[in-house]
């Protein structure tokens, strides 16, 4: 029977790369010793030297400095976008600012996808709905 692919937490792969890099272990030699395939530990060797520069990786971070920076980057892309999305909601297509009475954002967040919706009543039209789709 075949098996899945085996996924790796960030402090597995951390502890994995360590080994290399800080005790000297050779890659080879860090692979039996972690059970894991040779091209899996380079990449987190070369990974884990990069952070060790200050490089914020593609990947999820293995270092909790680079986890820290990845997350403060995604809030502020977050916010970024929701501030957008409000500057728009307050000018409509004439380039005029609309009379906002009320406005509602409930934002979900699955896998990786957030729904925005906004609602907007204006002075002389019924009940708007704005919807927007985005990648955070």
């Amino acid at each position: 029977m075949a098996t899945g692919r085996r996924s790796f937490t960030p402090e597995f792969k951390r502890d994995a790369a360590a080994l290399v890099v800080e005790q000297g272990y050779s890659i080879p030699e860090a692979c039996r010793a972690m059970n894991v395939g040779e091209t899996a530990m380079r990449r987190w060797v070369e990974q884990l030297k990069a952070e060790c520069q200050g490089i914020t990786p593609n990947a999820k971070a293995l270092t909790a400095e680079q986890q820290r920076i990845q997350e403060l980057e995604k809030r502020i892309k977050r916010l970024e976008l929701e501030k957008e999305i409000l500057k728009k909601a307050t000018v409509d297509s004439n380039g005029q600012s609309n009379s906002l009475i009320k406005i509602l954002i409930c934002m979900r967040t699955f896998d990786e996808t957030s729904k925005t919706n906004i609602y907007t009543r204006r002075e002389r039209s019924r009940l708007q709905f704005v919807e927007t789709r985005h990648r955070i």
